[in-house]
């Protein structure tokens, strides 16, 4: 099975766990997406890699026309039911892979990926792509987790993100974030980290994790060494907390254009 049909396989049975689930469907980064669309009515916004859609709810009553774009079908009819019920009539969904974006050059004015692209199969022509559909003076935030950059840390979180679901590709470094920002044409404007507490329990049941491989997970953090448990404060009960992230991004004008603009003082000192 490729990784596309896998992704679509794990997350399809779960549409509605992640539907209802208070970690995706709460947080302060939900709250700050509204306030950054606050007065923009005019704004076409991509939701991408949606899921269940909270992002694209929490910024539907502030715009004009939300598109809320995802592999999976079932997430799509769980978002689009919800929206629904919400009376959010502006919110549409479409389905189709990151990579490659069915839409015209230049179409949005925000597009907003939230806890989906450590899931694609090619980031880098990901958000290629972004920058194409993306307006000159438009915004990208990526909400996710991310890896921290000491390898000791990393690599346990790259190992039990594998084995709680195999869809997983990789939670990426806020370093190796960036690098691929200036690569695809994009200059950060704006990053904030926080701790994303994990409930043990929940989290691998909302993926239906094989019990085979839910031993496996606790056996590599009861091993892990002190200052792994430390940094991901693992609990008895294996219940942690992560590390998230929200990158926020604009696109690089041509050398001339930035040099009027003084755009390279949105670079991160």
């Amino acid at each position: 099975m490729d990784q596309q049909k896998l992704v679509d396989a794990q997350f399809g049975v779960a549409a509605m766990d992640y539907l209802q689930s208070p970690t995706h469907a709460q947080g302060a980064d939900l709250q700050r997406l509204r306030a950054l669309a606050d007065g923009q009515r005019d704004w076409r916004v991509l939701d991408l890699g949606c899921g269940a859609g909270h992002a694209g709810f929490a910024l539907a009553d502030e715009v004009r026309e939300v598109t809320a774009y995802d592999l999976s079908a079932e997430m799509l009819v769980a978002a689009a039911a919800e929206a629904q019920r919400r009376k959010l009539a502006n919110l549409r969904t479409q389905q189709g892979v990151a990579e490659t974006l069915p839409f015209a050059d230049a179409g949005f004015d925000l597009v907003v990926t939230r806890f989906s692209a450590h899931h694609w199969v090619d980031v880098p022509r990901a958000l290629r792509e972004v920058r194409r559909v993306l307006q000159p003076e438009g915004r990208l935030v990526v909400i996710d987790v991310i890896a921290p950059e000491t390898a000791l840390l990393d690599t346990l979180l790259q190992s039990i993100e594998v084995l709680r679901d195999a869809s997983h590709v990789r939670d990426y470094r806020y370093s190796e974030w960036e690098a691929m920002l200036i690569l695809a044409g994009f200059i950060i404007s704006d990053q904030q980290a926080w701790k994303l507490p994990l409930c043990f329990a929940s989290w691998v049941g909302r993926m239906r994790t094989p019990e085979l491989r839910v031993a496996a997970i606790r056996s590599l953090c009861a091993a892990a060494a002190t200052e792994v448990r430390d940094y991901f404060a693992i609990q008895p009960n294996n219940d942690c907390a992560i590390d998230a992230a929200w990158i926020e991004a604009v696109p690089r004008l041509p050398d001339a254009l930035r040099r009027r603009t003084g755009n390279d003082s949105f670079l991160r000192r």
